[in-house]
């Protein structure tokens, strides 16, 4: 049996390592080629996010060996994925204190206008056109369920698991459900396995348990997920929906916590239901409680000591929903400074919705017209990482702007920046660092870069990103053109 052969991404013209080397360094392919495709593809769809594989392609010859590649039977996600993952790792290392990995599902929605085209290939036997696109697309991984790796300040520093499926898969749970308690259900047969598998899959790579804190919404209020954690030595932040039995089963978790007495006040800043500024004052309690299992499975799995933490807004407000959280979690909290913390943290989770909104507005993932399950699988983990790569640089302006700008640019692309966006007045010690050339990206994306304009997002800066890069091939192939 051959080894696996590393990917090596196309060096630039430059010779000088790239974004795109760094994320293929650890994938190992079957075959020494794939690898090598992988890295061009890479780069080519980074260099300009959100268009068809012919446009970044550019000729028939390079668009067919990406077509190629996706469809080829040696290749699946977690061979494109894996360098990433390795990347992930690293990055994770050379930071300090708490990793929260985030955890959540999004939905693709393959819709054509005209779905009698889809995956027909002239055969007969086929079905109708419509049942053909629910055997190409809706019987594909049209869910996935990603794991993201960030700093307590908000820096995404890589993803950590991605699972792909379809509910096909889990075709006859919910009947199963109506003849039995759902809790009694083996969560084997659940969807709910992904976020088990997940957690497990991203402790295993980071290979620091004790520093990682795993967060998602009221979907993850898995008992099993509770008991796994503490199984492999790691840490959880979930928001909780279920009312739980506790202490000695004779009342629940709602039960004592309305004897639980206001340990103190928040005031946060959100944004009424038209998006103008407004203020929240929290009440906010916490205890920690003796917490039994579904009575399905007490032979099966231990009672656990969590703390339950409840922030409830004070008053009504009149332009939006009223805040109400209701966290449970197996870290200490012992004042109220260690509350508000907890709730800082799990404020993060929406973070991965804004990568996977990065992935569908950006890289556009749901207007593919690739036929088969397969392939939209592989296609959606090679947007996966250059959805990442834009959400990291527009959040490493942010949480640390006076990094080098050599810490997510070439050289070449600094003196290009510096050719096309001429710095103003003002503080010249900014000019070296990565947050100015981060604006320059911006700018070249259509950001103002005015005084009262917030820091630059991620619509800006993928399209700054897609013209440099144009910008850079220009200069490094027009000299050739007019012989200088």
């Amino acid at each position: 049996m051959k080894e696996r052969a590393k990917a090596r991404a196309p060096r630039s013209r430059t010779g000088i390592e790239t974004w795109v080397d760094r994320e293929v360094a650890g994938c190992e392919f079957k075959d020494e080629r794939l690898g090598r495709r992988f890295g061009k593809l890479l780069a080519q769809i980074g260099s300009d996010m959100g268009q068809s594989i012919p446009l970044v392609c550019q000729d028939w010859a390079n668009t067919k060996a990406a077509y190629r590649f996706l469809s080829n039977e040696r290749v699946n996600e977690a061979d494109i994925l894996c360098g990433h993952f390795e990347a992930t790792r690293g990055r994770v290392t050379t930071t300090e204190g708490p990793i929260l990995v985030l955890h959540d599902t999004t939905e693709f929605s393959f819709k054509r206008d005209r779905p009698e085209l889809i995956g027909f290939r002239g055969l007969t036997g086929l079905g109708t056109p419509e049942e053909v696109l629910q055997r190409c697309v809706h019987s594909a991984a049209s869910l996935m369920h990603s794991s993201l790796a960030v700093t307590t300040e908000g820096l995404p520093l890589g993803l950590t698991a991605i699972k792909f499926w379809t509910r096909k898969k889990f075709k006859g749970t919910t009947a199963l459900k109506r003849k039995i308690n759902p809790t009694r259900v083996p969560i084997e047969q659940k969807e709910s396995i992904r976020w088990l598998e997940n957690l497990r899959q991203s402790t295993d790579l980071l290979a620091a348990p004790g520093r990682c804190v795993h967060i998602g919404d009221r979907e993850s209020d898995i008992y099993e997920l509770f008991c796994l954690a503490e199984e492999v030595g790691t840490h959880f932040l979930v928001r909780t929906c279920v009312d739980r039995l506790a202490g000695d089963g004779n009342h629940t978790i709602a039960d004592e916590m309305d004897e639980v007495t206001v340990k103190g006040l928040h005031r946060i800043e959100v944004k009424d239901d038209k998006g103008d500024p407004d203020e929240a004052l929290l009440e906010i309690r916490f205890r920690k409680l003796r917490i039994l299992p579904p009575i399905g499975k007490q032979k099966k799995y231990p009672a656990l000591t969590l703390t339950v933490i409840h922030a409830q807004e004070r008053g009504t407000p009149k332009r939006r929903k009223k805040i109400e959280w209701k966290l449970l979690t197996d870290l200490p909290v012992q004042s109220r400074k260690d509350a508000i913390e907890k709730l800082g943290w799990y404020a993060l989770r929406w973070k991965i919705e804004v990568f996977h909104k990065i992935l569908k507005s950006g890289c556009k993932a749901e207007e593919s017209k690739l036929r088969t399950a397969e392939r939209l699988v592989n296609l959606i983990a090679v947007f996966c990482i250059v959805s990442w790569r834009v959400f990291w640089m527009t959040m490493l302006n942010r949480s640390s702007p006076n990094t080098l700008p050599q810490t997510a640019l070439t050289d070449p692309e600094i003196r290009l920046l510096d050719h096309l966006v001429k710095d103003r007045g003002g503080d010249r010690s900014r000019r070296s660092t990565l947050s100015r050339y981060v604006v320059k990206i911006a700018q070249l994306g259509g950001y103002l870069a005015r005084a009262s304009d917030p820091p630059p997002g991620n619509t800006v800066i993928w399209r700054g990103l897609s013209r440099l890069t144009d910008i850079e091939l220009g200069a490094t192939i027009g000299p050739k053109i007019v012989g200088n």
